[in-house]
């Protein structure tokens, strides 16, 4: 039975994720920084608080899995939060800092982890959670778009580096998914642009070739192609799931 870790699994696409490589069979082992939904994962899927950006924590969480497990055949690395909402001249190098520690330090921290248990077993897929914002940006939203752009470049670089080891890495870029967070991101662009919620959400499916926003199982189906067989020669790529976006500033 093959062995998933998902970085912020309790809620949202993590969640949806989770659920979906369990129904196919693998053994689903979720992180996330909320405790409360940590102790109401469904049954079958193990979790453990963990905040995904420091590396203590996660030291001692893929020592875990190295221990119950004994290695891990795919990574999810999918912590991530929106960042400050705000023009360039207005950002706060506080709010800065903490969404890129988590996007992308956490992303990284991930990676280095899991490459330890997997190098030995020369097989694993990783995959990285970016966003269509990492693919062409995104206004108002410097913070989220630099680190999800970090996000693919590491992914590629990580690609390279473990493919002699049997290890493939790709990195899935949303477009907007429905949900609370989203609706979230919403309500903070249509503040700093002096729009209502409905007409940011019209734009954001206006702008995209399917005309509508897309669902976490989206996300989760591609998930479990990139880490099944059938995409063995699947690495190195981010694959934007997103309706095809062709207008960023609704």
């Amino acid at each position: 039975m093959k062995r998933v870790l998902i970085t912020a699994g309790a809620t949202g696409i993590g969640l949806v994720m989770a659920q979906a490589f369990a129904g196919a069979g693998y053994r689903v082992w979720v992180t996330d920084v909320d405790a409360g939904m940590v102790s109401a994962l469904p049954a079958g899927i193990r979790g453990s608080v963990c905040d995904a950006s420091q590396e203590p924590a996660m030291q001692a969480l893929f020592a875990d899995v190295a221990r119950d497990w004994g290695g891990l055949d795919v990574l999810c690395a999918n912590a991530g939060i929106k960042g400050p909402t705000a023009g360039i001249e207005d950002m706060p190098l506080d709010g800065w800092h903490q969404c890129l520690a988590v996007n992308l330090d956490g992303a990284m921290l991930a990676a280095k982890h899991a490459a330890r248990l997997m190098k030995p077993a020369k097989s694993g897929v990783m995959i990285f959670i970016s966003s269509t914002s990492g693919l062409y940006g995104t206004p108002f939203r410097a913070p989220y778009v630099a680190a999800k752009w970090g996000v693919i470049g590491l992914m590629k670089t990580v690609a390279m580096e473990l493919g002699p080891h049997g290890i493939r890495a790709n990195a899935i870029c949303p477009g907007s998914v429905n949900g609370p967070r989203i609706d979230r991101v919403i309500e903070a662009e249509a503040q700093a642009k002096g729009m209502t919620p409905d007409a940011v959400r019209q734009g954001y499916a206006a702008g995209t070739a399917l005309k509508r926003l897309s669902d976490p199982e989206d996300v989760a189906a591609m998930a479990l192609y990139l880490a099944s067989d059938g995409a063995r020669m699947v690495s190195g790529q981010a694959l934007a799931v997103d309706g095809m976006t062709y207008n960023v500033d609704p």
